[in-house]
C-alpha cells in the first residue's frame, strides 16, 4: 500500500514541478507576459494566490474529490511557474539544468532516508518549522539590511532546513499511508509537501551557485 501511495505521491510531483518549469520557461521568452507580470502588482497578486492555493489544499484537500484536489494542486504549479518565470530572465540556462539535477539528486538521498530510516522524526518536523520561521524572519530583517552575505549564509541554512523537511515529509506520508485516509487525497498533498521541499531546495541552491547572466 505505502509503495503505491509513494509512487502516486512522486509522479503528481513530478508532473507538477514539469508544469512549473514549462511555464516559466515559456513566460521568460514572452516579452509581453514578462511586462504584465513584473511591471505591476500582478506579481504580487500571483504570490498571494500561490499562497492561499497552498493553504486551501493543505486545508481542504482530504474533503475535497480526487479530480478537485487534482486540478487545484495542477493550478498551483501553473501559478508557481507564473512567478517562476524570472529565474529564467536572471540564470542561464545551462546554469539552471546543472542546479537542477544537483538538487533532485540530493533531493532523492534525503527521500530515501526519509523512507528506509527507523528513526521517528515526527520531532524533527517541529525544530524545523521553528528554524524555518526564524530565516524567513531573518530574510525580511534583510531586505532592509541588503547584506549579501548575511543572505548567503540564511540560503545554506534554508537548504539544510529543506533537505530535513524532505526526511520527514517522506516519512510522515508513509505513516499516514499505513492510515484510513483516501490514498489520492494522500497523493496530492504529500506530492504538494515534495513539490516545496524540492523548489525551496533548488531555489537556495541556485543563489549560491547559480551562474547568472549578467
Amino acid at each position: 500500500m505505502e509503495n503505491k501511495i509513494m509512487s502516486k505521491t512522486f509522479i503528481w510531483m513530478f508532473i507538477g514541478l514539469l508544469i512549473t518549469f514549462i511555464t516559466g520557461y515559456g513566460v521568460a521568452h514572452n516579452e509581453t507576459m514578462l511586462i504584465n507580470i513584473f511591471t505591476s502588482s500582478t506579481y504580487i497578486i500571483l504570490s498571494l494566490i500561490e499562497l492561499g492555493l497552498v493553504i486551501f489544499l493543505s486545508v481542504r484537500v482530504r474533503k475535497m474529490s480526487k479530480n478537485t484536489a487534482r486540478i487545484f494542486f495542477l493550478l498551483y504549479s501553473f501559478v508557481s511557474g507564473l512567478t517562476f518565470s524570472s529565474i529564467f530572465i536572471v540564470y542561464k540556462l545551462t546554469s539552471i539544468i546543472f542546479i537542477f539535477l544537483i538538487a533532485a539528486t540530493v533531493f532523492l538521498v534525503f527521500g530515501l532516508i526519509g523512507f528506509f530510516t527507523k528513526i521517528d522524526l515526527t520531532r524533527l518536523g517541529t525544530y524545523l518549522m521553528m528554524a524555518l520561521f526564524a530565516v524567513i524572519v531573518c530574510f525580511i530583517i534583510n531586505i532592509f539590511v541588503g547584506s549579501n552575505n548575511f543572505d548567503l549564509v540564511l540560503s545554506v541554512i534554508s537548504v539544510l532546513i529543506f533537505f530535513g523537511f524532505t526526511a520527514y515529509d517522506v516519512q510522515k506520508i508513509k505513516q499516514l499511508s499505513n492510515e484510513n485516509i483516501d490514498e489520492d487525497a494522500l497523493a496530492i498533498i504529500g506530492a504538494l509537501n515534495l513539490y516545496l521541499d524540492y523548489i525551496n531546495i533548488f531555489l537556495h541552491l541556485l543563489s549560491i551557485f547559480g551562474d547568472s547572466k549578467d
